[in-house]
């Protein structure tokens, strides 16, 4: 494990973001592109802080699935917020870190003097995700469009099997690692086995994520985060709608398991769902601070980002928050507020046990004794990604969001936002609040 000391720069501040609901897909293409999304959160965002057109040094963006139309997002989306001409914008993918991953390239760059102030987000839309075809029907239609003549074009009609133009579905595809062939259910199966996660404590960690989801909604305590969209026919979408308030340990336990049947603990009530949504943040220096008189909410202390094993890759926060907090010399016990990203209720519920376990900490983490226990009140305090979605591009940054908005609700100073990553990475930022 790579654990360097921060390396001096200039503090970083982040002074607002936005995202826009996180909508279900419901099984077929939502209203918003990446792109259509990003612009939706954006607008009202950069209306809020007024700033010039040419204010930015870059734009960056987390996107995954990438449709054809959209090449290079971040620079598509940076054009339609109408941002100058002049400013650079790129593209950044690390799986389900990559919105978190637009905000750490954001916050070395200024931290190192080669920027004043970068809009870093995070974009995916997987209800566009594309359906592909079998190999063998590609080859089909290459020997059909090189056929040289029209017996040769009859013949290869005549070749074709229905069951080869089946489509491929190509999120399936995305979610399943190529190196040791186990989709991303299966990977949360396993550690849910590695530390006796059984079937109810996951569901009870789901049903509290649609409970804390639903309170905070009523509340009023996503305003301001949320920005509402509205789709080119007109239909306005305020809220998550993923979100189920009534909820119910008995509603679950009627769900079959989906990847490890009829024993598995992973359900598609206590897995995060499959939404499309975006998220913006406003990262700047002090001298940015100071030339377009903006407050900050927050500075970035520091980031990090570590890797193991693809089949435990759930595992990856217990990693990359380890080599975070030992190099800030705290504790778990120091951080008030955390963001851990709800791929599955039995990953997150294994990483927890991981931090308490004396064998991996010793093993895994050289320790000598477990890390700690992280209290549950300060835990995804307004729910996750189990109850308002995992659109994989964008979720990294809305736990960082969320968490500084929530960190000022509470009057807290410190947070860590965290995630694992599908090819067995993680990473993890701490932040205090201003």
């Amino acid at each position: 494990m790579i654990n360097k000391p921060i390396t001096p720069g200039r503090p970083v501040y982040i002074v607002d973001g936005a995202r826009t609901p996180f909508l279900k897909t419901r099984g077929k293409p939502g209203p918003f592109s990446p792109v259509d999304l990003a612009v939706q959160c954006g607008r009202p965002l950069l209306m809020r802080l007024d700033l010039p057109a040419d204010a930015f040094n870059q734009v960056i963006l987390g996107c995954v699935n990438v449709v054809a139309g959209e090449m290079n997002p971040a620079r598509v989306a940076a054009l339609r917020l109408g941002l100058s001409e002049l400013t650079t914008a790129f593209t950044v993918q690390i799986n389900c870190g990559s919105g978190m991953q637009s905000v750490d390239t954001a916050f070395r760059t200024i931290r190192e003097g080669s920027a004043e102030l970068i809009l870093a987000g995070g974009a995916e839309a997987l209800s566009h995700a594309p359906m592909m075809l079998q190999d063998e029907a590609v080859e089909w239609l290459a020997g059909l469009q090189t056929s040289k003549s029209m017996t040769d074009k009859m013949r290869r009609l005549t070749d074709i099997k229905l069951q080869q133009l089946k489509p491929v579905i190509s999120l399936k595809k995305g979610l399943t690692d190529p190196n040791v062939g186990l989709n991303m259910g299966q990977t949360a199966e396993v550690i849910a086995h590695l530390f006796n996660i059984d079937r109810t404590a996951a569901d009870e960690y789901a049903v509290a994520s649609h409970k804390r989801l639903a309170l905070a909604q009523r509340e009023g305590w996503l305003a301001g985060e949320v920005m509402p969209a509205i789709s080119p026919d007109g239909e306005l979408f305020e809220f998550d709608d993923g979100v189920r308030p009534d909820s119910s340990l008995a509603s679950l336990a009627k769900l079959k398991p989906v990847f490890e049947a009829p024993y598995g603990k992973v359900t598609a009530g206590n897995s995060s769902q499959i939404t499309d949504g975006a998220s913006w943040l406003v990262l700047a220096s002090e001298e940015a601070l100071e030339k377009y008189n903006l407050t900050p909410r927050a500075v970035i202390v520091d980031s990090n980002w570590s890797a193991l094993d693809p089949q435990i890759m759930g595992l990856g926060p217990v990693l990359s928050v380890n080599q975070l907090l030992q190099r800030s010399q705290l504790g778990l016990a120091d951080i008030d507020l955390w963001e851990l990203n709800e791929a599955f209720a039995a990953q997150v519920l294994a990483c927890l046990a991981a931090w308490e376990s004396a064998d991996f900490c010793k093993n895994a983490l050289g320790l000598d004794a477990p890390l700690g226990r992280i209290d549950r009140e300060k835990l995804n305090i307004d729910g996750g990604a189990v109850s308002l979605g995992h659109p994989v591009g964008t979720s990294g940054n809305r736990i960082v969001l969320h968490l500084m908005n929530a960190m000022h609700r509470k009057g807290v100073k410190r947070g860590i936002a965290t995630e694992c990553i599908g090819g067995g990475q993680s990473g993890a930022m701490l932040i205090e609040a201003v």
